[in-house]
């Protein structure tokens, strides 16, 4: 089910006839209030969330949605009128999967949800991988990640990017590649990466440090990772 927050009802119509022409279930909503209903009741696989709106912005339910343990990890792409860098970076870096600028013809939308689509079902763990670096331990099969062992909560995108490095068993990741997996190939703006590798090194309190910057290559966590 795929959940498009739009309240422009010629886009709305278009986009759900394309949607369900394309073979996905789609709900349509004016106004955020009926979204929430509907989340309330049912969960979607993806949503696309426009930035203007009445009753409340899209960067404001954004950051809602990232900040809902339930809700953190569904896919988010946000439209946009306006086009301008803060809109792009602003939503990107409040966990945005991708963006797309209107006017924007259907083809490219359809070809924007499935790539992010492909994105998140590589993230989901096939096997139950655990990895113990330090006093940080992840399984990522069970969304577990503990520091000293005390429970640490990341974002969609923060875990992403710690499984990205772990995955690497000390070895550097450059940037580009990081991007790629946790991005897509739709967005090159590395500033983004280096907010997101801040937060999480935050997060990771006394393990932040174990995440390193190797100069004008990328970033590695450790040396000697054990699975």
């Amino acid at each position: 089910m795929i959940y498009f927050i739009e309240d422009d009802l010629n886009i709305r119509k278009l986009v759900s006839y394309t949607l369900t022409h394309e073979g996905y279930k789609a709900k349509a909503f004016s106004r955020p209030g009926e979204f929430y209903e509907a989340m309330a009741k049912e969960l979607p696989a993806l949503i696309l969330l426009d930035i203007m709106l009445p009753e409340e912005d899209g960067l404001s339910i954004l950051k809602k949605l990232r900040s809902d343990a339930k809700t953190e990890s569904i896919p988010v792409i946000m439209l946009t009128a306006k086009g301008s860098e803060f809109d792009k970076v602003t939503g990107l870096d409040l966990g945005a999967d991708d963006y797309i600028t209107k006017p924007f013809g259907m083809t490219e939308l359809v070809s924007r949800i499935r790539a992010v689509l492909r994105r998140y079902e590589k993230t989901k763990p096939q096997n139950p991988d655990t990895y113990s670096i330090g006093g940080l331990f992840v399984d990522i099969a069970k969304h577990i990640i503990t520091v000293n062992g005390e429970a640490v909560t990341l974002s969609f995108k923060e875990f992403s990017l710690l499984v990205a490095l772990l995955k690497n068993n000390g070895n550097v990741v450059d940037r580009s590649k990081l991007l790629t997996e946790v991005w897509g190939d739709f967005y090159d703006d590395s500033r983004t990466l280096d907010v997101h590798i801040r937060k999480l090194r935050i997060k990771l309190a006394d393990c932040g440090n174990l995440i390193t910057t190797v100069k004008g290559i990328g970033y590695k966590i450790g040396g000697d990772v054990n699975e």
